[in-house]
């Protein structure tokens, strides 16, 4: 895992790519209902915005972690506000759901549109994964970071199937705590005779960690060297 200072360094670069990214999302949106009159699509930067909110609890929790003026209450309330939120950065995917029929003139836009916004999601949500399990590993070692992972990952995957298919919100944790404790209550009891209600946040919790596994994976490749090396010939 990387110090401190240069993870705040490093997390220039992405920070930019995901404006770019978000940024052309949003025109190619524009230019669709621009050119279709149709608006039905504005959930999906309503969903980025949502998305681009774990990361920048990540960062104040990276921050007030490394700052002894900070008190240890902030960085724990930041490290909170983080794993509520941290579910709507994947959940973009699930917009897939609003696709029209694959024969539909208007699939295979839809399809590259919806993918596009998705595919920030997950990034915006894999760069906050991966700020707050340097903060873990930096305190407690990289196995528990990859245990954090791992943990983070599956309680997104249940927050995902809780938002798409119970239609809880992260915010409604603070403005409607006993109804949505009521609602995992009853699907909690129902899991053991009906096991299937267990199998889509499982599915989606391997997704995100199989996901995160690989992009971490190639964004540790060493940098290749952009000069290429002489090899004598032979004489």
């Amino acid at each position: 895992m990387n110090s401190p200072s240069n993870t705040k360094f490093q997390l220039l670069r992405p920070f930019l790519a995901l404006t770019f990214a978000s940024a052309i999302a949003c025109s190619l949106l524009g230019a669709r209902i621009i050119l279709s009159g149709n608006w039905r699509q504005l959930y999906l930067p309503w969903n980025l915005f949502l998305a681009w909110m774990p990361l920048l609890f990540a960062w104040c929790a990276t921050r007030a972690e490394t700052d002894s003026r900070a008190g240890r209450w902030r960085f724990r309330a930041y490290a909170l506000a983080w794993l509520i939120l941290f579910p709507n950065a994947p959940y973009i995917l699930t917009d897939l759901w609003h696709l029209p029929p694959n024969f539909h003139h208007r699939f295979w836009g839809d399809l590259v549109l919806i993918l596009l916004f998705a595919l920030n999601g997950l990034v915006l949500g894999f760069l906050s994964l991966y700020l707050m399990q340097t903060v873990v590993a930096r305190r407690f070692g990289w196995v528990t970071g990859w245990l954090f992972a791992v943990a983070a990952s599956g309680l997104s995957g249940f927050g995902v199937y809780v938002g798409r298919f119970l239609r809880w919100n992260s915010w409604d944790v603070l403005l409607n705590p006993v109804g949505l404790l009521t609602d995992l209550a009853e699907w909690l009891v129902s899991i053991p005779s009906t096991p299937r209600l267990f199998l889509l946040p499982a599915l989606f919790a391997t997704l995100l960690f199989v996901s995160y596994v690989l992009l971490y994976a190639l964004a540790r490749m060493p940098a290749a060297s952009a000069e290429p090396k002489l090899v004598p010939s032979s004489s």
